[in-house]
C-alpha cells in the first residue's frame, strides 16, 4: 500500500489537537474547582486578594473567540494555516500556566488572550484539513480528526481523577501539580504542531468562489445568509449547543465537585469529564465517522434522539443535584439522595446527545450550504461562541434549576427548528428527484 502523506498529516494535525485540548479540556472541566480552592487556601491566611471566578473566565473566552471568529479567515491568509495554530496552540498553554499565579487580573488577561486563540486555531485546523483532503477523503479526514479530539477528553480527566481520589479540598501542591502537568501536555502538542508538514496551496476538493472573497466581502456574504429564514431556524439550534455546551464543559462537573453529599466529590470531578468524553466518542463514532450508514434515516430522527437523551439527563441532574450547586461547595440535600453513579450517568448522557446535535450540524451544514460553507459555519461558531459566553455569564448566580429550565425550554426549541429545516431539505430533494425522473422519461419517449 502507498504511503498517504495526505492522511498522515491529518493524523499528526490530530495528534496536536489532542494533546493541546487534553490540556485545555481538563483544565475548563475543573477550573471552577481549582479556583474556589485557592480562595479557601487564601481565606485562611486572610488574603482576599484573588477574587477570580471560572465561569466569568470562560465567558470571556468565548465572548473574545464569537467577536475575533469573523476576523480570523484574513489572518491565515497572510500568516498560513501552520503558523496560525501553532500561535493559537501557545496561548492555550499560556492560559494554563497562569494558574500558577493566581492573579484575578492576570485570570482576565489570559481569558482574552485564549478567546483571541481560539479564534485563530479553530480557523486554521479547518484550512488545513482541507488542504490535505479530497472529495472522496474529506469525510474520512474530519471523522478521523474529531475522534481524535475528543480522546482528549479520557487522558487528562483520568490523570484529575486518580490526582483528586480520597481529597476533600484541593491543597497547592496537587493544583500546581496538575497545571504543570496539563502544561506539558499542551507543550508537547506545540512540538507536534511544529513538526506539521506545510500543506500544499492547492487541494482536489472543489473550492467554492468564496474563498476568492475579500474578508469584507465574506462578511457581507455571511451577514445576508444569517438573515435567510432557514439560517434563523438554524441558529436557534446554534445557539442551543452553544448553551448546553457550557453547561457541560464548565458547570456541570462544577456541580458534582461541589456537592459534599458525595463522599469524594473532588475525584468525581475528572470521572465525569471521562463519561462526558465517552458519550462524545461513541455518539460521534456511530453518527460522524459511521455517517454514510446512519443518513439513510435522515439527520431529524438522530437530533430527535440528542433531544431525547438530553431532556431525561436534564431531569435526572433536577433530581439528584443540590440547587446551589453550581456556586462552591454545599451540603444542601437534592430532591432525592445525591448518588455518584447517578451523576456520572448523567455526564454520559450529555455528552452523547451534545454528539447527536454537532454531527448532525456538520451534516446539514457542509450537505446544504456547500457552495457557501465559510460563511455558514462562521454563523455556527459565532453563534455557539456568543451562547456559550452568555451562559458562562449567568452561571455566577443562576441557581441550577434555572440553568436546567433554560436549557429545557431551548433544547424544545431548537430541535424544532432543526427538524423544520430538515423536512423543508428532505422535501426539496424529493421534489428534484421526481422532476429529474420525469425529465428522464420524457427525453426517452423523445427518442424514441
Amino acid at each position: 500500500m502507498a504511503f498517504d502523506r495526505r492522511l498522515f498529516n491529518v493524523v499528526l494535525l490530530g495528534l496536536a489537537f489532542m494533546l493541546i485540548f487534553t490540556a485545555f479540556q481538563t483544565m475548563g472541566n475543573i477550573q471552577k474547582t481549582i479556583i474556589e480552592s485557592i480562595k479557601q487556601d487564601n481565606e485562611k491566611k486572610n488574603d482576599t486578594s484573588f477574587q477570580g471566578d471560572g465561569y466569568v473566565s470562560l465567558s470571556i473566552i468565548y465572548a473574545v473567540m464569537s467577536i475575533l471568529n469573523w476576523a480570523a479567515p484574513s489572518v491565515i491568509s497572510v500568516i498560513g494555516p501552520n503558523f496560525a495554530m501553532l500561535f493559537g496552540g501557545i496561548t492555550y498553554v499560556l492560559f494554563i500556566m497562569s494558574f500558577l499565579i493566581p492573579r484575578t487580573w492576570l485570570l482576565y488577561l489570559a481569558s482574552v488572550i485564549i478567546g483571541t486563540g481560539a479564534a485563530v486555531i479553530w480557523t486554521g485546523q479547518g484550512n488545513y484539513l482541507t488542504l490535505n483532503s479530497t472529495q472522496a477523503t474529506v469525510s474520512r479526514n474530519s471523522g478521523i480528526f474529531w475522534a481524535m479530539l475528543q480522546l482528549s477528553m479520557f487522558i487528562g480527566n483520568l490523570f484529575v481523577y486518580f490526582k483528586f481520589k480520597g481529597l476533600d479540598s484541593i491543597d497547592v501542591d496537587t493544583r500546581n501539580m496538575v497545571i504543570w502537568t496539563l502544561s506539558g501536555i499542551g507543550i508537547a502538542g506545540l512540538v507536534v504542531m511544529v513538526l506539521l508538514p506545510r500543506p500544499k496551496k492547492t487541494s482536489q476538493i472543489d473550492i467554492p468562489d468564496e474563498v476568492q472573497q475579500t474578508p469584507l466581502e465574506a462578511l457581507k456574504g455571511a451577514v445576508k445568509l444569517f438573515f435567510t429564514k432557514d439560517m434563523l431556524l438554524l441558529s436557534i439550534t446554534f445557539f442551543y449547543t452553544g448553551i448546553e455546551l457550557g453547561f457541560f464543559s464548565g458547570v456541570y462537573s462544577s456541580c458534582i465537585g461541589f456537592t459534599q453529599k458525595f463522599s469524594n466529590p473532588k475525584e468525581l470531578v475528572g470521572l465525569s469529564g471521562i463519561l462526558i468524553g465517552l458519550g462524545e466518542v461513541l455518539g460521534g463514532a456511530a453518527f460522524g465517522i459511521l455517517g454514510s450508514k446512519t443518513i439513510k434515516w435522515g439527520r431529524d430522527p438522530i437530533v430527535i434522539a440528542g433531544f431525547i437523551v438530553h431532556v431525561i439527563s436534564f431531569f435526572l441532574i433536577f433530581l439528584n443535584l443540590p440547587n446551589n450547586s453550581p456556586f462552591s461547595d454545599t451540603t444542601d440535600g437534592a430532591i432525592i439522595t445525591s448518588s455518584p453513579e447517578l451523576a456520572i450517568f448523567c455526564s454520559f448522557l450529555l455528552g452523547f446527545g451534545d454528539s447527536c446535535f454537532n454531527t448532525q450540524i456538520y451534516s446539514i451544514l457542509g450537505g446544504v450550504y456547500s457552495n457557501n460553507s465559510a460563511s455558514a459555519f462562521a454563523i455556527f461558531k459565532f453563534t455557539q461562541s456568543v451562547a456559550a459566553a452568555i451562559c458562562f455569564g449567568y452561571s455566577t448566580g443562576l441557581i441550577l434549576y434555572g440553568q436546567l429550565g433554560i436549557l429545557l425550554v431551548l433544547a424544545i426549541c431548537g430541535t424544532a427548528s432543526f427538524v423544520m429545516v430538515e423536512w423543508k431539505v428532505k422535501k426539496e430533494a424529493l421534489a428534484k428527484s421526481v422532476h429529474d425522473n420525469a425529465s428522464s422519461e420524457g427525453s426517452e419517449k423523445a427518442a424514441f
